[in-house]
Parts: C-alpha cells; structure tokens; sequence
C-alpha cells in the first residue's frame, strides 16, 4: 500500500494538474466572445504655458494644457475573464529630429473594474456572509419608501465632456509652442483573471471575432505658440507657478 505522503502528493498533482487545465480552457474560451471596441475623441481646447508644470521641475519649460471630449463603447471587452481595464488617452506628435519616431505622452487615464472585481467572491466574503447574515427589516423601516435603484452606466462606457487632463505635456526639448500634426489616441489593457495581458487592437486590424478599435483618433491639430489666443485655442504665459490642474472625472460604474 502507499504511504500517506504518496497519497498526498498524487491528490496535490492531480489538483494541480486540473486547475492549469481548467485556467487554459477559461483563458482560450474568451476568444469566441466578439470583441468590437468604438471610441471618439475631440479637441475641446489647448493651452500652451511656459513655466513650471510640476512644484519640482527644476527650471521653466513649456508645457500643454489640453481639454477633451471622450464617447467610448469598450463594453464588448468585459466578459468573465476580465478583471479590470486600464484605459489611457495619448497626445502623439512629430519629434524633432526627422529619424527618431514620434513622441508620444499621456494626459489622462483611468482603471475601470468589472462586476467581479468590485464584488468579488472570495472564501472570505463567503465566510463573512454566513457568520454575519443581514438583519431584518424592523416595521418602521418597512413602512419607510423604498429606495431607488441605482443607475449608471455599464462597465466600460466612458462619457467625458469637456474633460481636464491628469497630466501636462512636455517635451525633452522644453519647447512645444506651435508643434504641429498633434492627435490624441484611446489605449487600453485588458487584464484578465488567468491569461495573457491584451493591449489595443488598432483599426482595421483584429483576430478571429476580435475586431480592432473603431475611431479612438481625433483630428490632428496644431499646439499655438505662446501670446496668441484664438477661439479654440488660448496660449497663456505663466507666471513661473504650476497651473492647477483638476483630474479627470470619468463616469466608470
């Protein structure tokens, strides 16, 4: 007969063995799920400002300050392998130098989190629900009006109107004034709960039942130079202090 470490270590592999082949198939299954991501985003105003964008930047640059209108439909990459999406917003333009690839940095970002993830099911939660069952409704609380439901808007859809960047821009250089042929794009990453980690998918490009992003580029637009202010566009000159800058307020439910 075995012994009992023998036995031991059989129900441990084939435990192991189990669990890696069930989080192969949960990670392969989500492949048939279509995917059809949509984005649009629009320039609502810029600014271009010399001075210190950050209370430790050890000397005075120019720096953009870019407003922005965001409509994005990511829902279709939620399924029950998604733990959490990690959405970004990126201001590309051209580099200085002709050779080197363009610049890019991002100005806002965002983590939204699937229903799982906000509640999850843990031995713990399960635990805790069992020793701990919800009390029940005493007579004054029954007669009381029921509350309303909660509304919001499904993991996944951002509406950003007018929306005030996370970060600043700057450049290596310290000058950005009258940059040409700059775009702002939607990245985003999928982090799954078994798998591997998926980035954006461009447009026109896919796999299988995953299409690629359609829209997430605004039109190119031209950064102003310092002293002149237009209707869309202002430029302002600092006064050495950083401008304070409100984070982004993005309706994630």
């Amino acid at each position: 007969m075995h012994s009992a470490l023998v036995r031991v270590q059989n129900v441990f592999g084939f435990f192991t063995t189990v669990t890696f082949v069930t989080a192969i198939v949960v990670a392969f299954s989500v492949t048939w799920i279509p995917q059809t991501p949509s984005a649009g985003i629009e320039l609502r105003n810029v600014q271009v400002v010399k001075g210190r964008p950050h209370y430790h930047s050890p000397k005075r640059e120019e720096y953009a300050h870019i407003k922005f209108d965001l409509d994005a439909d990511l829902t279709s990459l939620f399924n029950w392998n998604t733990k959490q999406l990690f959405v970004w917003i990126t201001a590309t333009y051209p580099s200085k130098t002709a050779s080197e690839p363009p610049s890019q940095a991002v100005i806002w970002d965002a983590i939204i989190n699937s229903e799982s993830q906000k509640n999850p099911s843990t031995p713990f939660t399960l635990y805790s629900s069992f020793m701990n069952p919800p009390k029940i409704a005493t007579r004054a609380k029954r007669t009381s009006k029921p509350k309303k439901p909660e509304t919001g808007l499904a993991p996944g859809l951002l509406q950003l109107q007018n929306s005030k960047p996370k970060y600043q821009i700057t450049d290596i250089s310290g000058q950005l004034s009258s940059t040409s042929n700059v775009t702002l794009e939607l990245g985003w990453n999928v982090q799954p709960w078994v798998g591997a980690l998926m980035w954006t998918t461009e447009e026109g490009k896919g796999w299988g039942r995953w299409r690629g992003i359609r829209g997430g580029r605004s039109k190119s637009f031209n950064l102003p130079a310092l002293k002149v202010k237009g209707v869309n566009q202002e430029a302002v000159k600092g006064s050495g202090k950083p401008e304070k800058v409100a984070e982004a307020s993005p309706v994630v439910k």
